[in-house]
């Protein structure tokens, strides 16, 4: 978002707005602004604490301690491999590793082509499928190493195919 144009800081001021009468509106703001944009830099954090007279340093503990609040976009995918108990015992870490090593991205970044962020997922409680992996809200249960290939396969042909078509 560097260097917000007029229509982005109208935007993010009128979503402040939306929740002026609000005794604690600070989630409802952070929730919209990363609906709207997909991440809060500091420049949107800075703007927020204008609108609302609430610091930066608490706006950015805000944005730093959620996990599903982003300082950075995203990825057009976004995979999130469960890491919580029941996935982690049958494999979790196996299977993050093997997306890590094929996208060459750490859990948390996201690939230079900008195609795919790669997280780590406490229990997102789907136990039962463990270990579970989301791309963009669609899960995949039981999942194994082998079968990491062929999704990123999956997706980056959906991506050709988008493209020609």
């Amino acid at each position: 978002m560097g260097g917000l144009q007029a229509a982005a800081v109208a935007q993010i001021k009128e979503i402040c707005g939306r929740y002026k009468d609000e005794k604690t509106p600070l989630m409802m703001i952070l929730s919209d602004i990363q609906n709207e944009y997909g991440y809060i830099p500091l420049e949107v954090q800075e703007i927020v604490s204008q609108e609302t007279g609430i610091s930066v340093a608490e706006i950015y503990g805000v944005v730093t301690f959620y996990s599903f609040f982003s300082l950075t976009p995203k990825g057009k995918y976004v995979i999130g491999c469960c890491l919580g108990t029941a996935c982690y015992v049958k494999g979790a870490q196996q299977v993050i590793d093997k997306f890590s090593e094929i996208l060459k991205i750490k859990p948390g970044q996201t690939s230079e082509d900008g195609m795919f962020t790669l997280d780590a997922l406490r229990c997102i409680g789907a136990c039962g499928i463990a270990p579970a992996v989301t791309i963009n809200g669609t899960v995949y249960p039981k999942m194994t190493v082998g079968q990491v290939p062929g999704i990123i396969k999956h997706y980056l042909d959906a991506e050709k195919e988008g493209a020609t078509a």
